[in-house]
């Protein structure tokens, strides 16, 4: 027999009624137009009535080229190196549309690259078969590679060079000259003078290879004594005196003032230590004190002496 279930009926006046609530909104007024624009649309619609605010780290950063030569212009350094990696000149020249949106610093640069290249093709040049004009003649002494030094500096650094070390020797004349121009003035002793039309004394430290080249030349011998022997008759030998030239009276000068420097005491080390001992020597020589004036004086004198010598020299 089946199970009985009891079976309870409500009564009709306990439904629950149900109230009519608002009318419901229609789907037309859901789907009304927002109040920005987006980003797909035209710029020629209704423009934003509030737009949204910048922030402060949203603006368009330069260039990394326009940035640098602008950093160049106030630290006064020059702008970037457009020449360095990778040609991106040529690369602009074969695409407008990336020459147009290339940075005005480059731009700057195509332009005045390409007003060098029209005046050189505008005919400029007047010599025929040559893209530069040829140089002016005659050719001064000092654009020649052989002949850019001075030929005082020139002379005494080979006459300091050991081993055909040249380098080294080029470093130290470049100490000595350093020397002398950072050193004070001299105070010339009337008894031993300069050269005469020399300039003031105040004004040697100005121009140290003029410095140098006039302590050299106001020392320099004008003779040397050479011994002929038997020229006296009985293996006697004669004192004669012959005259020397410009580059062999600096080179006799030169040579007495290295063993003069030589013998002073050492200061410094390396190679500020010769050009220290060098550059006082000339200081020397240039005040008189020093004793290279006593060979000079001794070698003329001895030419003086010798003097008959010659006439017996030609007799014979």
């Amino acid at each position: 027999m089946p199970p009985r279930f009891p079976i309870r009926l409500r009564p009709s006046s306990s439904f629950i009624t149900r109230r009519a609530g608002p009318a419901s909104t229609p789907r037309a007024a859901c789907l009304a137009p927002a109040p920005y624009r987006g980003i797909a649309d035209k710029a020629d619609k209704t423009p934003l009535s509030n737009p949204p605010a910048q922030g402060p780290n949203q603006d368009v950063l330069p260039h990394a080229s326009e940035e640098a030569a602008t950093t160049g212009k106030i630290t006064g350094e020059g702008g970037p190196d457009l020449d360095q990696g990778t040609p991106v000149q040529e690369v602009l020249k074969r695409d407008d549309e990336a020459r147009e949106k290339a940075p005005e610093i480059i731009k700057e640069d195509l332009d005045s690259t390409k007003a060098v290249r029209t005046s050189e093709e505008s005919g400029s040049v007047t010599t025929p078969g040559h893209k530069f004009g040829l140089p002016t003649l005659p050719i001064p002494s000092k654009d020649h590679l052989k002949h850019r030094y001075d030929a005082m500096v020139k002379q005494a650094t080979n006459l300091m060079m050991l081993h055909g070390k040249l380098a080294t020797a080029q470093t130290v004349m470049s100490h000595i000259l350093s020397h002398l121009r950072t050193a004070p003035p001299p105070s010339p002793n009337p008894l031993r003078p300069l050269l005469p039309g020399s300039p003031p004394p105040s004004q040697l430290p100005l121009d140290p290879i003029r410095y140098l080249t006039l302590a050299i030349d106001s020392v320099a011998p004008l003779f040397r004594i050479r011994s002929q022997k038997g020229a006296a008759g009985g293996g006697m030998a004669l004192q004669i005196p012959v005259p020397l030239g410009l580059r062999q009276r600096r080179r006799r000068a030169f040579t007495w003032i290295l063993d003069a420097a030589s013998k002073r005491p050492a200061k410094g080390a390396g190679k500020e230590k010769l050009a220290l001992q060098v550059a006082e020597e000339i200081i020397a020589v240039a005040e008189g004190r020093s004793g290279v004036w006593e060979k000079r004086r001794a070698v003329h004198q001895l030419s003086v002496s010798g003097r008959a010598n010659l006439i017996q020299h030609r007799r014979r």
